[in-house]
């Protein structure tokens, strides 16, 4: 004869926790960092592989943190060493176009002067140019899923803190 042992699902009602993490939903997440300039221009950098531009940043990859992400891809996409600063937006992003809901995290790479840009190196092909540009004019550049978030990450770097949007959108 067998007793349960205190470890038994059955018994205890709780899984293993291989079995637990495995059923757990997946969120995908993504990082970007707004760099502006003195005139409150943000940085868009153009993509080689899509029509809308973007704010450097990308997927953060398995076991990483988006902080981590967000300092890789500046690195990749500009050829800076800069960690990026403190976080500006945490943006919930519903389903859609057949991608899950995820995460988008915007950080502070603060005000750039006048010759940083010249700096900048597009190395892998990834990105074909990258330029200021004012608020109004992204609208036309982004998708507006990003310019409603840059406006928000820039009225939080303004303001100093951090602000919760979904889709976009400021909700704190």
């Amino acid at each position: 004869m067998t007793t349960p042992r205190s470890t038994d699902p059955a018994t205890t009602g709780v899984l293993p926790v291989d079995q637990y993490v495995a059923a757990l939903p997946r969120k995908r997440m993504a990082a970007g960092v707004l760099f502006r300039d003195k005139a409150d221009r943000v940085l868009l950098v153009e993509p080689s592989y899509k029509p809308n531009w973007e704010i450097p940043g990308g997927v953060v990859e398995a076991d990483e943190a988006p902080w981590a992400a967000a300092h890789r891809e500046v690195l990749e996409e500009l050829g800076w060493h800069r960690p990026p600063g403190r976080l500006l937006v945490v943006d919930y992003v519903r389903p859609q176009d057949g991608r899950p809901e995820g995460m988008v995290f915007v950080f502070d790479g603060g005000v750039l002067a006048d010759g940083d840009t010249a700096a900048m190196v597009f190395a892998d092909g990834e990105i074909l140019s990258a330029g200021f540009h004012t608020l109004d004019e992204t609208v036309g550049k982004v998708m507006p899923l990003l310019a409603d978030r840059l406006g928000a990450a820039l009225d939080a770097a303004r303001e100093g803190v951090t602000v919760l949007c979904e889709q976009g959108r400021r909700i704190t």
